[in-house]
């Protein structure tokens, strides 16, 4: 049996908690390209109990495309800008905006992104009336209107990540903020929890949940916390990955014997159709963006490695060759790049394959990385690895430059899955 983890429970054929703790960003490295702007402390942002503008800051910085900064001088969407003292002060851009708190009780937030470079204010006024616990959502959006301005691209920072917590022998599956703050614990259960996968519409999560005292795949709601079986068949069900659509899951099966991949609707029942045959394990089945390929693991080469296979069924061809023992394919959202995890002596690597090319680069330097899961505009990536004796979450940039840890304080994280963009 492959030795990690995922494998051992996901692939066994037999086998109320505190909201969401509060975390802390640390970020190290330096970006090659990054644009320097400022971001004042919002007017007034001291009257709630969100830090409107360090919220902004750690979201722009953790992309690695910026160098954001404070300054000591009060500044909000009124003041008066020269944007050719802020270019000489060494900003390209500079944000600054007020919150203030209404007779019913929300919160009013305006603010204004210049360009000091152009010398153009980019964003006039943005206005938002939100109560206390939106204030963080706010930041974010505020760092991806932001991004999205300064960038051509959309920002991330007001999507969700979801992840798994081992507290002692409780586990938990935590939906939070893309900066792992804030959010909900979905569920909680003291028999282990793996493998979530979240619907395309970012509505329902798939995961895997041993309370049966076996492997079951659940469906569950996230606005009402509904909750259902999506396969529970003789054996192990496991590692469940959507289709781009919705429609479908693929999902590892051994009611057959050993484990192989099966496709099945997402509303459930029905059989489940058999997309592979071999007398190997395949598992970790993960869709390409246009649903027409699936990716995979199979050891059937004799040691682990990375396959595809069309998704309505056909020959597989192997995709992984750097190296004996390649798991854990996440595919990029413009379907170009392949992360996965490889094992080089008795440490295990965050990699990235182009998949047209082949090039492979190395983007950790940590030694037992897990779970690679990519942000939606593909910028960042969301892994679990372990750092002083400690299951923690990391995201890194593609080049590996930019890294940010996720900290809590004491228990693991594991299984980190990166949601999708929410209208």
């Amino acid at each position: 049996m492959w030795p990690r983890r995922r494998f051992i429970t996901a692939l066994a054929s037999a086998a109320a908690l505190p909201a969401a703790a509060q975390f802390r960003i640390e970020v190290s490295g330096v970006g090659a390209t990054q644009i320097p702007l400022v971001v004042a402390t919002f007017r007034d942002e001291d009257k709630a109990r969100t830090p409107i503008a360090a919220i902004v800051r750690a979201d722009l910085q953790r992309s690695g495309l910026f160098r954001p900064a404070e300054t000591p001088l009060a500044l909000d969407e009124r003041s008066t800008i020269v944007t050719t003292e802020w270019r000489e002060r060494g900003a390209d851009a500079l944000v600054a905006g007020s919150l203030t708190r209404l007779a019913d009780g929300r919160f009013d937030i305006r603010f204004k992104l210049w360009d000091a470079v152009k010398g153009e204010q980019l964003i006039s006024q943005g206005a938002r009336v939100v109560v206390d616990g939106d204030l963080r959502l706010a930041a974010h959006r505020i760092a991806d209107e932001v991004h999205e301005k300064l960038t051509g691209e959309r920002g991330v920072y007001a999507t969700r990540i979801a992840y798994v917590v081992k507290n002692g022998r409780r586990y938990s599956l935590h939906i939070t903020d893309a900066d792992g703050e804030g959010g909900q614990v979905a569920l909680a259960s003291p028999e282990p929890i793996i493998s979530p996968a979240w619907s395309p519409s970012g509505m329902q999560i798939a995961y895997v949940s041993f309370e049966m005292q076996k492997a079951v795949v659940w469906v569950q709601d996230l606005l009402s916390g509904e909750r259902r079986v999506l396969a529970n068949f003789r054996g192990s069900n496991s590692a469940p990955a959507w289709s781009p659509d919705g429609r479908q899951l693929a999902l590892t099966l051994s009611r057959d014997g050993i484990s192989q991949l099966y496709v099945m609707p997402a509303a459930g029942g029905g059989n489940p159709r058999r997309l592979t045959t071999s007398n190997a394990i395949d598992t970790e089945a993960v869709y390409s963006p246009d649903g027409a390929t699936i990716y995979f693991v199979s050891d059937r080469g004799g040691g682990p490695q990375i396959y595809k296979v069309p998704a309505a069924g056909g020959n597989a061809e192997r995709v992984s060759f750097n190296g004996a023992y390649n798991i854990s394919p996440a595919i990029s959202p413009d379907g170009k790049l392949l992360a996965y995890i490889t094992r080089q002596g008795n440490a295990f690597k965050l990699m990235l394959q182009e998949l047209d090319g082949g090039a492979v680069r190395a983007l950790s330097d940590t030694q037992d990385d897990e779970s690679p899961s990519f942000a939606p505009n593909g910028r960042l990536l969301v892994y679990a690895t372990r750092q002083q004796g400690r299951d923690v979450l990391m995201t890194t940039t593609l080049d590996g430059k930019i890294k940010t840890r996720l900290l809590t304080s004491g228990a693991d994280m594991r299984e980190p899955a990166w949601g999708p963009f929410v209208a």
